[in-house]
């Protein structure tokens, strides 16, 4: 009998594990077939992948994470004393214009009006080099419109706190663009105050003291080009009176190519406040855009109307009537027109620090730029031109003393040295 139970005990130990393989085998093809498939193979080579559903999460995400991994998720902070050096690690956002957003058009629409910036104080700037250069000056921006993340990425990541960022359509930038090839960003600026702004400093320290009057420039081409001389001549100020171009302009910028922020520019400036801009004891000069033909002209004529250089137009304001008229072609002008010296422009004008008038080519100087010259002891500067051809370019005009003017004073710098 116990060899009977003892054989019985054997085989029982034999059959167990079998049965217990069996099991686990088991359990290994239900746990299989309750997992979703990740690609399915069809019999022809076909091969569908299967997207998880979206209600359903990974167990081990669902799993509550161990302190350690929940240390090792949290995102990298950057001490407070350490400014961000990219794009990341600023946490700086942008805003995705969506189909019919009038953002940038109701912007434009301001930016675009004389009256509405002035009202509103904003001015538009455009392309990367001309934005640069005004962040870097100290302009403050407000919003800019751009094409492409990187060219945001590539300006100042510290002037761009607070400023609203806004992605749009390269068609929609190239609607409202003044450029002949858009660069793809557009930038809101506060209209800068001069007081405010950081020049650079190479241009500070080659600054001399020579200033730039603008009187009834109309042309923005022009004034763009002058502004460019006056930083190039290494101008202390310029000053620009009522009746010019809006220096702000988006025409005037673009011919400006950065001059605005590297010289101070004052605009819109009543003739009774220009003194008050001045440097003390300051010359006031007229360039004098006729040639010598037409000055020895002038000389045999009492005519108002053949002086060139002064502005018919405003003239009429203090002879309201005709009588008045026909007195002054008679010569009744003597009385009141300022009497100013004429000297070359390349005589000796820069003893003490100067001030250059330029007039523009349709209504020339004003009456009050030539009483101001006459009340600072100052004159009218010629430049001579061939007999027969007409008078020179304003900005011509203006480059040609304001460069003269430079060269007297770094001679007189260097003779006193």
């Amino acid at each position: 009998m116990a060899a009977l139970l003892n054989r019985v005990g054997w085989a029982t130990r034999l059959v167990l594990p079998v049965v217990q393989i069996w099991d686990l085998d088991a359990r290994r093809w239900v746990r299989a077939l309750r997992r979703s498939p990740v690609k399915v193979v069809f019999p022809s080579g076909q091969v569908v992948e299967r997207k998880p559903s979206p209600g359903k999460q990974p167990r081990k995400a669902a799993a509550e994470a161990s302190p350690r991994e929940q240390r090792l998720k949290q995102p990298f902070q950057v001490p407070p004393s350490q400014t961000p050096s990219t794009w990341e690690e600023s946490g700086l956002r942008y805003d995705k214009a969506f189909p019919g957003d009038k953002r940038l058009s109701s912007v434009m629409t301001i930016v675009k009006s004389r009256p509405f910036r002035e009202k509103q104080g904003k001015i538009l700037l455009e392309g990367r080099r001309l934005i640069a250069d005004a962040l870097k000056a100290g302009a403050v921006p407000k919003v800019f419109f751009f094409s492409r993340l990187d060219y945001i990425k590539e300006l100042p990541i510290e002037k761009l706190k607070g400023v609203g960022l806004i992605k749009v359509k390269f068609e929609d930038i190239k609607d409202w663009s003044d450029l002949v090839t858009p660069q793809g960003i557009m930038g809101i600026f506060a209209k800068p105050d001069h007081v405010k702004m950081t020049y650079p400093e190479t241009q500070l320290r080659h600054t001399l003291p020579l200033l730039l009057i603008c009187d009834n420039l109309r042309d923005p081409g022009n004034l763009g080009t002058i502004l460019r001389s006056a930083a190039g001549a290494g101008c202390s100020k310029v000053l620009l009176t009522k009746g010019c171009v809006d220096p702000w302009e988006p025409k005037v910028l673009r011919a400006g190519m950065g001059a605005h922020f590297q010289v101070p520019i004052i605009n819109n400036l009543d003739w009774e406040a220009v003194p008050n801009y001045l440097p003390t004891n300051t010359r006031v000069f007229v360039a004098d855009n006729c040639g010598l033909y037409a000055q020895a002209q002038a000389q045999m004529s009492n005519k108002a109307s053949d002086h060139g250089w002064i502005c018919d137009r405003r003239l009429l304001k203090f002879h309201k009537y005709e009588e008045e008229e026909e007195d002054l072609e008679d010569g009744a002008c003597e009385g009141w027109l300022p009497e100013l010296e004429v000297q070359s422009y390349d005589s000796d004008w820069t003893e003490a620090p100067a001030a250059v008038v330029v007039g523009g080519e349709t209504h020339g100087l004003s009456l009050e730029s030539l009483q101001l010259a006459e009340s600072t002891r100052g004159g009218r500067l010629l430049i001579p031109i061939v007999p027969g051809v007409d008078s020179l370019n304003s900005a011509m005009a203006a480059s040609i003393l304001l460069f003269e003017g430079k060269r007297q004073l770094r001679e007189g710098a260097a003779f006193i040295n």
